[in-house]
């Protein structure tokens, strides 16, 4: 890495793990993920600039729980989050304890000194944070002094009095801590003395080294779904291999309407890629009849889409070793243990965790450890069209998701012109930038409608849209009610089949933003 600063953090397995780093180079500064079984002389080679211990489910006391070599605090400057507060202050000899008073959400801390990590606050100010644990720190260590509090305990932040050791009891990295990112800067900046120099165009430069040598000459194909994820990992590919890149789209059957001629003209007459079009709805339909469990459907999906990759490969004769896929870190979270630390899988992603065993390619990953947002700014980057990398994320399995229960013809008829109605009154209203994602659901239920004179009995639509700046929290977004009431009109109108129309506020937790 040719970064003048990096930021070490080591998992110990909170959900926001993959937050931090988000925040660390939100502020152009670079970081990785590691677990805690690093060695110190792993790490000393590493050579961090500060190195971050993260929050986790875990108690300090708890047989196995994550530990750390108390040597890596003379490594570099350390900021423990949550459960890492914890084991520092249990480490130097503090009073850790459980139980009693568990915080889950939103509090207020009062700063204690307007210095180290509170650097522009005011002494005795006021702070909304997010909390997430169940132990606390009882009382400091020796060395160390309390910097904030808050009503239910009389330490949520520490520091030591004369080496560079902070930490937190709360999440900066967590959206609903306020000024959690100028906290993190804090340390990274006045701490650390970090120099920000990570950039997009940086990722770009090195990852166009990294992927010409891993794929020398050979073939790479990149299977397309037509959203930012794929479209901005095949850009980066063919900016690094050009024509060595062959990308498949397969038309599953579980698109969005005109999502393939759409996908057609972008790759094709803007970007000048060799692009092989694939119908393989019949395939997909026939694989998923019946199948009404989610994660079975992701994994089926999966393993289709690698036995069309390769049906495809070995028609266009290309000879292909290489399968470039669009899996971001979100994606990595909430399918799997980050980086081999012990955060908890939330479900399988289908480009992460439903690929096939045997599987002949070996897989390209340019955006692996990308949140969204800093792959629309690399696609921004790299050239592609405002309308491709603004628009909202869609799942790689499609509409299968979408519709709960059984993938049947019928569900993705009214699905798609449901969705389709949705989107286009979103852009109408001007809402489409400030909302992170919005999409229609369909539900395995019926309901009773009067239309006329006559009574139906047809199908629920349920309709989803959040705000997130990370896809790993969101909140509901607020429709103006007379555009929630113009959609619901018209889905109910003009989609054969529909005569009832939902919405959900439920945020992320606890809710995830699909529905399956």
């Amino acid at each position: 890495m040719i970064t003048a600063s990096r930021i070490l953090i080591l998992d110990c397995g909170s959900q926001f793990t993959q937050l931090i780093a988000r925040r660390v180079r939100e502020a152009r500064v670079y970081s990785e993920i590691h677990p805690p079984t690093r060695s110190v002389e792993w790490i000393k080679a590493w050579q961090p600039t500060g190195i971050i211990l993260s929050g986790g489910p875990s108690s300090v006391t708890d047989e196995g729980a994550p530990t750390f070599d108390p040597a890596i605090l003379d490594v570099a400057p350390v900021l423990g989050v949550c459960y890492g507060m914890q084991w520092l202050a249990h480490a130097a000899g503090g009073a850790v304890k459980g139980g009693g008073r568990r915080e889950y959400g939103r509090a207020a801390i009062t700063v204690g000194e307007a210095s180290g990590l509170f650097a522009g606050f005011d002494a005795g100010e006021q702070s909304q944070v997010w909390m997430s644990h169940g132990d606390h720190v009882e009382a400091v260590p020796p060395g160390f002094v309390a910097t904030a509090s808050s009503s239910d305990n009389p330490v949520v932040a520490m520091r030591h009095a004369s080496k560079p050791i902070h930490a937190v009891q709360f999440h900066a990295e967590v959206h609903h801590t306020v000024r959690g990112a100028e906290i993190i800067q804090n340390f990274l900046f006045g701490v650390c003395g970090c120099v920000p120099d990570w950039t997009p165009g940086h990722f770009i430069e090195e990852e166009v080294q990294k992927i010409r040598t891993m794929v020398g000459g050979k073939a790479v194909i990149c299977g397309l779904s037509g959203g930012v994820d794929s479209s901005v990992a095949a850009a980066l590919v063919h900016k690094a291999i050009g024509d060595q890149l062959t990308c498949i789209f397969v038309d599953t059957g579980l698109l969005r309407l005109h999502e393939r001629e759409q996908v057609e003209r972008t790759f094709r007459q803007h970007l000048g890629i060799k692009l092989v079009v694939v119908d393989a709805s019949e395939r997909f339909l026939t694989a998923l009849a019946g199948e009404g469990d989610p994660e079975k459907k992701r994994k089926i999906i999966g393993h289709t889409f690698i036995d069309v990759f390769e049906d495809a490969s070995a028609a266009a004769g290309e000879g292909a070793e290489f399968l470039v896929q669009g899996t971001l870190y979100p994606d990595v979270i909430e399918s799997v243990s980050a980086k081999g630390g012990p955060s908890a899988t939330i479900k399988t992603h289908h480009n992460v965790g439903g690929l096939k065993p045997d599987m002949k390619f070996r897989l390209i990953e340019p955006l692996r450890e990308l949140f969204k947002d800093e792959v629309r700014n690399v696609g921004r980057e790299l050239g592609l069209p405002e309308e491709m990398v603004g628009r909202h994320p869609f799942p790689g399995p499609g509409l299968a998701i979408r519709i709960l229960g059984d993938v049947r013809r019928e569900a993705l008829d009214v699905l798609r012109k449901a969705d389709a109605i949705y989107l286009e009154e979103i852009r109408a209203a001007g809402l489409y930038p400030d909302i992170w994602q919005a999409f229609a659901v369909f539900l395995p239920v019926r309901s009773v409608g009067v239309m006329g004179d006559g009574r139906t009995y047809e199908h629920v639509i349920a309709l989803r849209a959040v705000t997130s700046t990370d896809g790993m929290t969101a909140d509901w977004y607020a429709f103006p009610h007379d555009v929630l009431g113009r959609i619901s009109n018209r889905i109910i109108n003009e989609v054969r089949g529909v005569n009832r129309v939902v919405y959900d506020v439920s945020s992320k937790p606890p809710a995830t933003i699909e529905w399956e």
